[in-house]
């Protein structure tokens, strides 16, 4: 007893201690409501699930532009709002809970703007800031890359340094929003691999993506949607000011970024419409089922603790990559549990051809469900971080 008590003293917290939401934003979330609840009534969008990935609608993101509710943690001077990561929180989970379309700005708001904060340039941030917290600039990630995976350590995109700047050869996938957005953080290998320290020689690009020699060509889903691309670069010239922080310390700075990718509630909250829905649907019907809508319910606010556990440790300057890479693991195998309890419970069949309502939800999270557990990490590697992280491996 006395050795598993040790051993477990020594094992580090997984998640950062619970945070709470300050009173303050209880008046910002019923001014978000409000607003959410007014262009339903106007019909200006359709509640629609995974929206972070397929609900493209600039007109919308700009709207939150004006509000003030993009780049809401950026400083003032540079377009932003100057709130803290909590009052952010309490934005993107509404618009998540009410299946907006946010996916034009999502990830320049979401990890963008932290990490320009963070690595980036004067000259970067007066560039690209503004136009992010104005719901006008839109970016897209370049990470992973064919035969890949999600071992980021096996990039194999070159940046060959020349004069006045680098210049870039390599293939990109799964990148999210390509063929619309403006720019895109690259991961490239910029000395040569090293077997003995794989994470070592590389370093990250800002690519513009209508760049001589860029090539953006989609891929498809099954539904012949069309959200992911794969990204070519030929020879593409990135200037010296583009590079994003230092030479040779893209891992460090991608493991970072990785914080607010995988913590936020995006990865439990991209099938809450049709949970909601599914509620409404056995209401209707009579049926409590209790049982399983109590275990949902539970797990999801589970879930939004160690969220926002997270969120509280970004507002004090933390990265906790191993705190995130839990809540991305256990958040989207929840999202999957939740079409699998609305699939056993309705007989309704997913029709992606209809206008709304419970089938049209149903369809269009079966066939995101895939993606889940794939986009920012598969849920594999993300244990294995947990592990190594814990010194188990």
């Amino acid at each position: 007893m006395g050795i598993v008590t040790e051993t477990m003293a020594r094992l580090p917290v997984l998640v950062p201690p619970p945070t709470d939401l300050p009173p303050r934003v209880a008046a910002l979330r019923a001014e978000v409501r409000a607003f959410l609840a007014q262009e339903q009534a106007a019909g200006a969008w359709t509640p629609r699930a995974d929206v972070w990935l397929s609900g493209w609608d600039e007109r919308f993101t700009k709207e939150l532009g004006r509000r003030g509710w993009l780049g809401m943690t950026i400083p003032v001077e540079y377009g932003g709002r100057g709130a803290s990561p909590l009052d952010r929180y309490v934005v993107t989970e509404e618009l998540l809970a009410a299946g907006a379309p946010v996916a034009a700005h999502w990830v320049a708001d979401r990890q963008i703007g932290p990490t320009l904060l963070r690595f980036g340039t004067e000259v970067q941030r007066r560039r690209f800031l503004p136009g992010i917290a104005a719901g006008e600039v839109y970016f897209g990630i370049g990470m992973s890359e064919p035969d890949a995976g999600s071992d980021l350590a096996a990039v194999r995109t070159r940046a060959v340094q020349v004069d006045g700047g680098w210049e870039l050869t390599g293939t990109k996938v799964w990148t999210s929003g390509a063929h619309h957005a403006h720019a895109f953080f690259a991961l490239a290998r910029s000395a040569p691999r090293d077997e003995q320290n794989r994470h070592a020689g590389l370093s990250q690009f800002i690519v513009e993506l209508d760049a001589p020699g860029v090539q953006v060509r989609p891929i498809p889903l099954l539904t012949g949607a069309h959200h992911f691309n794969e990204v070519v670069f030929d020879g593409v010239f990135v200037p010296d000011d583009m590079v994003l922080g230092e030479i040779g310390a893209g891992w460090r700075q991608v493991t970072s970024e990785l914080a607010f990718e995988r913590s936020g509630p995006e990865r439990f909250l991209s099938t809450f419409p049709l949970l909601t829905a599914l509620v409404g649907e056995l209401v209707a019907s009579g049926c409590t089922a209790t049982r399983e809508l109590g275990g949902l319910v539970s797990r999801l606010w589970t879930l939004r603790r160690m969220s926002l556990a997270v969120a509280g440790s970004l507002e004090s300057g933390e990265a906790p990559e191993l705190a995130a890479a839990v809540v991305k693991d256990l958040g989207t195998r929840y999202e999957n549990e939740v079409i699998d309890v609305a699939r056993l419970l309705v007989a309704t069949p997913p029709d992606p051809g209809a206008e709304g309502g419970y089938a049209r939800l149903l369809a269009d999270a079966v066939l995101h469900a895939p993606g889940f557990t794939l986009r920012g990490g598969t849920n594999e590697v993300l244990r294995g971080i947990v592990a190594r992280g814990m010194g188990l491996r």
